[in-house]
Order: structure tokens, then C-alpha cells, then sequence
């Protein structure tokens, strides 16, 4: 797989092998050679949810809270309906609002601009939660901790690929590094006019979407439908 190819080839040095682990929220400060980022082929995603198990499994996430999610809705246009799948998490935003307003600073910026959450010094305000514009933040009912989407960073730093990437059936997500000009992620922003959520609230989002429908683009429109868990939002 490409997306594979172009990650390994980024990261400086390779761990052979990784112990499965409950994944700490709160993973090193990266290297500053490389910008991560994720592209979404909203058109390749199924709706199979294989992203959101394998992230429940890979980070040890509590019931009825999630790291990742695709919702998926059900549209009506005119006679016609259909469904529409939109993978969600964390945007890894270059201008994060959830980390100014951390009384603590426990939420920051690695130098490869993965957002983490430090558990050690989070105390559960859930600030960071409010102030998320895209619902992609709760408080761990387990460790009274903010929780949030790493992009696997314990698996990034040990040169593997996120969770959810490694078993997407569709190919629908990559990752990789965007200071990179012949990496995937930077040939897809080159080549697509690619779209990210919710543009107006200027947070600089670095998971960016190919073939978004606009009007998905901010408040979601249409109903839940298939499979949508409890605690999932719109």
C-alpha cells in the first residue's frame, strides 16, 4: 500500500514489532521534521466500522465513547434517499482551541502536530471538551481524564501506521507526512481540491476530506440511521 510506503519512509527509525498496549493518552513530543496529517476518501468508505473497532481495541476506549466514528445518515433529496458515510476524529487542528483554554496545559502540540492530552496533569475540567467545535473530545468515564483521538502516536512513533488506517477496508483513510513533498497526503492535497469541517471556525484542521459534500461540511444535516452508537452525535 502506498499510504504504507510513504509513512515508514518518513519516520526516522523503525521499532520491529509492537506489545499490544492500553495506549496512554499522552505520547512524547514527536519529532519536528515531520507535519502528520490525514486525507479522507469520504467516497471509498463503506460505513463497516472496522476504524472505530480497531480503535477501541488498539486505545483501550470505555463503552459508549469513542475516539473515532463514522456516522452515518440517512438523506433524502427530493424522491430519492440515500446514506452517507462521514468518518470523524480528531482534526489535529494547527490552531487547536482546546489548548489554550486547558487550565493546566495538560492539552498541547507535539512538535509533529499531534494533539495530546497529558493524563498525568489533566484534572477532568472537560474545558477542552466544550470548546472542541467538533465534538471529538470526552471525559473517560474510566480515568476522569479528557480523551481524545492521538492518531495512535505510541504506534506513529514506533513507526507504525494509526489503528484505524491499518484496517481500513476501503482505503478510505491516509496518513502520513505532509513535509513530505512526495508522500501520499501531500499528492492528494495537491491533486484534490480537498475540503476539511467546519471552515469558518479558522482552527486549521489537518484531517482533510476528498469528495465531502459541502453541505456536510458544518452542521451535519439528515437523520442517524444503520448503526449509530450511543454517545456518537451528530
Amino acid at each position: 500500500m502506498q499510504s504504507r510506503r510513504d509513512f515508514l519512509r518518513a519516520v526516522p527509525a523503525i521499532t520491529a514489532g509492537a506489545a499490544w498496549s492500553s495506549a496512554p493518552v499522552f505520547a512524547g513530543e514527536g519529532s519536528g521534521t515531520q507535519r502528520w496529517a490525514m486525507v479522507i476518501d469520504v467516497q471509498k468508505c463503506i460505513g463497516c466500522q472496522a476504524c472505530t473497532v480497531s480503535c477501541i481495541m488498539e486505545n483501550a476506549v470505555p463503552e459508549n465513547s469513542f475516539r473515532t466514528i463514522v456516522s452515518i445518515y440517512e438523506v433524502h433529496a427530493g424522491e430519492q434517499t440515500g446514506t452517507y458515510m462521514l468518518p470523524r476524529l480528531c482534526n489535529h487542528c494547527e490552531d487547536a482551541p482546546c489548548i489554550p483554554v486547558c487550565p493546566v496545559g495538560a492539552t498541547f502540540q507535539r512538535h509533529d502536530g499531534i494533539v495530546v492530552v497529558d493524563g498525568e496533569r489533566c484534572v477532568g475540567c472537560g474545558y477542552c471538551v466544550q470548546a472542541c467545535p467538533y465534538d471529538a473530545r470526552f471525559i473517560n468515564h474510566d480515568t476522569g481524564k479528557a480523551d481524545k483521538c492521538t492518531l495512535c502516536a505510541h504506534r506513529v512513533d514506533a513507526g507504525l501506521l494509526p489503528a484505524c488506517v491499518e484496517t481500513c477496508v476501503g482505503a478510505a483513510r491516509i496518513f502520513g507526512d505532509l513535509n513530505d513533498p512526495t508522500s501520499q497526503v501531500r499528492q492528494l492535497l495537491n491533486q484534490h481540491k480537498v475540503k476539511v469541517l467546519k471552515p469558518e471556525m479558522a482552527t486549521k484542521p489537518h484531517v482533510f476530506y476528498v469528495g465531502l459534500d459541502p453541505r456536510f461540511q458544518g452542521a451535519v444535516k439528515g437523520q442517524p440511521t444503520l448503526w449509530q452508537p450511543t454517545g456518537a452525535g451528530d
